[in-house]
């Protein structure tokens, strides 16, 4: 028996008309559409980083703690060199902010992305090892407006979308001072129950002790509830600049959630750190989250810091969540015009009007000539075609096709040269 090849574990194909949303080609293109839309109204232009990586510029920037550097990167050597497919988007985002000199191009840098990253955790809802990123990035941006505004951003896409049930945390992380003060104080607070705590939440006490507060462990939730809060820890600056975000989000009536133990895992990160929620994904609830990551730039090997704020969203997620919420998905494309051939001597007059209507900007399909008109006729009708065009040996010796409105059952016979300007005007 010859083997049968099936996509990887954690990876899937996206297919046209597929009953789910997250593997249906139709959907992906509608979101896309949506927050492309979205990026040109905030001014966003788009980047695309490849998909290798040099593996020290992740584990770098990301955390050699972290658990993307510790279990979930897919990392290789060719030669003397370390790849990493990315796991995620901002690392390379400003690598290549750096290594392009950008901060030299005027004003702040407005970038986007969408595009596969790829992590090596055990699939399940809503999680792949192959999965999809938008996201975007104002780098060389201090004024805590660009924080407010990348939260905006992400809000309005999801609203054009129609997902409702949206839920918005925010906290501070202060500068980096602050964050190894509150260290110290969460390292003190748990050391007397590290016994209590699960293996990963002990390695993580003695390794990055901010990800315990990420731990979904009923008695661990228990413990973290009553653990020191980050905004006692954080220096005056920062909360001058947590309250302006706060002021601005409230000057557009964007509701929030003050979360004090709401920590970003990634060692970039300082002062506004956020998460949107959505409804219907169960434990795996998160779309979106960012924050200001002010020491990126030197974590990997700038010379100076370069303030930055950002988002990164799931693409899986917001399909799983607009499933959930019942969306109704456009419909597969209509064909324009099927062209239905009879005879070798149809083959070179369709292919020609084939070329001459698609240059017009019409959709066109052409049928395969040696089934029967009857066959080709319900294809035509599957495919939602607005008009089908017949060609059979008659109409060559005339001259002469039937084009047939495939709504209305009515047919009219037109010359092959007056062909393209019928259909165009016929159906547009």
């Amino acid at each position: 028996m010859k083997a049968t090849f099936r996509s990887i574990e954690g990876t899937y194909d996206i297919l046209p008309t597929s009953r789910r949303a997250v593997r249906r080609s139709e959907a992906w293109q509608h979101v896309e559409g949506v927050i492309r839309d979205m990026m040109q109204r905030f001014a966003f232009q788009e980047i695309r980083t490849p998909v290798l990586e040099p593996l020290s510029l992740i584990a770098r920037g990301v955390g050699e703690a972290s658990d993307i550097v510790t279990k979930e990167m897919f990392a290789f050597i060719r030669g003397r060199t370390h790849y990493v497919l990315r796991p995620e988007m901002t690392a390379p985002v400003m690598r290549a902010y750096l290594q392009h000199h950008l901060e030299q191009h005027p004003g702040e840098q407005r970038l986007f992305y969408m595009g596969p990253c790829f992590r090596a955790e055990r699939p399940q809802k809503g999680r792949y090892r192959q999965f999809h990123q938008f996201g975007v990035e104002i780098l060389g941006a201090i004024d805590p407006r660009a924080d407010a505004e990348v939260i905006s951003c992400a809000l309005e896409i999801y609203g054009a979308l129609g997902l409702t049930g949206t839920t918005l945390r925010i906290n501070t992380l202060g500068d980096a001072d602050s964050r190894v003060r509150y260290i110290e104080a969460l390292c003190a607070y748990f050391a007397p129950y590290e016994a209590k705590l699960t293996s990963a939440s002990q390695q993580r006490l003695q390794k990055n002790p901010l990800r315990i507060l990420d731990t979904k462990v009923q008695a661990e939730r228990a413990l973290v509830r009553e653990a020191p809060r980050l905004i006692d820890y954080v220096d005056s600056e920062s909360r001058a600049h947590y309250e302006a975000v706060k002021a601005l989000l409230d000057e557009v009536n964007i509701s929030y959630t003050e979360d004090p133990h709401l920590v970003r895992g990634l060692d970039y990160y300082t002062r506004t750190a956020f998460e949107i929620e959505g409804a219907g994904l169960g434990a795996q609830n998160a779309l979106a989250g960012g924050g200001r990551y002010d020491l990126l730039s030197q974590s990997i090997g700038s010379s100076r810091s370069v303030p930055a704020v950002g988002f990164a969203a799931g693409m899986e997620r917001l399909l799983l969540a607009l499933e959930a919420g019942g969306q109704p998905w456009p419909a597969a494309g209509v064909v324009d015009t099927y062209l239905l051939g009879l005879g070798e001597a149809a083959a070179p007059v369709l292919f020609v009007l084939a070329h001459q209507l698609r240059r017009k900007g019409l959709s066109v399909i052409q049928g395969p000539r040696w089934r029967s008109m009857k066959a080709q006729l319900r294809t035509a009708h599957r495919l939602k075609a607005r008009c089908c065009v017949i060609v059979g040996d008659n109409e060559v010796a005339t001259g002469q096709a039937t084009a047939k409105d495939m709504a209305q059952g009515t047919q009219q016979l037109v010359s092959f040269d007056a062909l393209p300007d019928y259909l165009l005007s016929y159906l547009r």
